[in-house]
């Protein structure tokens, strides 16, 4: 490897992004959308913007770089046989869809049946966060953060609800404020049983 390609390598792994974009044509594309919308990107205003606009993105899809596996790692056991449901309801969500890059904003509710262990009532939410700070569809979104409970902690069922208000909607097309759409998933008993789906509903109500 010669010494212009050490450089760029190094440039790039400094980045952590794994598709190899370095920030350097990050910040250049955000400049050409400036220009594309009419706008300078040199003027006083805009100077520091592709910078600014990237140490958000960096937050916004922070999911990306995240694993639910190991957040999920932490579990406990000692729980005296307990087996009855644990909910988490209205646990606060950011997104973006994938189709514009508009905002989702809204709530999630989880329940499960334990097995043989439980998880600390803050990896949830984690959870929530690692598939919602990336570009997302809400019904792919609502199944992840279920599938990825189930098969990690092994439970007898999983529940999960979302409600989100869509921008892609609101503020552009249709442009319908107020409005906002739900989305359910269930696994194992909590698919299987209507009651133990009431029990979930009456406990988010």
């Amino acid at each position: 490897m010669n010494i212009i390609d050490k450089t760029v390598k190094k440039e790039r792994d400094s980045d952590n992004i794994s598709n190899m974009v370095s920030e350097n044509d990050a910040r250049n594309a955000i400049k050409t959308l400036l220009r594309w919308i009419g706008e300078d990107p040199e003027r006083e205003g805009l100077l520091e913007t592709p910078k600014r606009v990237l140490k958000a993105y960096k937050e916004w899809f922070a999911g990306y770089n995240q694993n639910p596996k190991e957040i999920l790692s932490k579990t406990f056991s000692e729980v005296d046989g307990y087996d009855r449901m644990i909910v988490l309801s209205n646990i606060s969500f950011s997104s973006y869809c994938e189709h514009h890059i508009a905002p989702i904003s809204g709530k999630v509710s989880i329940g499960y049946l334990p097995k043989d262990k439980v998880v600390g009532l803050s990896k949830l939410a984690r959870l929530v966060d690692v598939f919602a700070k990336r570009l997302q569809v809400q019904e792919k979104m609502t199944a992840q953060i279920a599938n990825a409970l189930q098969s990690n902690l092994e439970c007898e069922g999983v529940a999960v609800l979302v409600e989100a208000e869509h921008h892609c909607m609101c503020t552009r097309g249709v442009n319908k404020l107020g409005t906002s759409m739900k989305t359910s998933y269930f696994t194992g008993e909590l698919k299987k049983d209507i009651a133990k789906r009431e029990e979930f509903f009456r406990s988010i109500s």
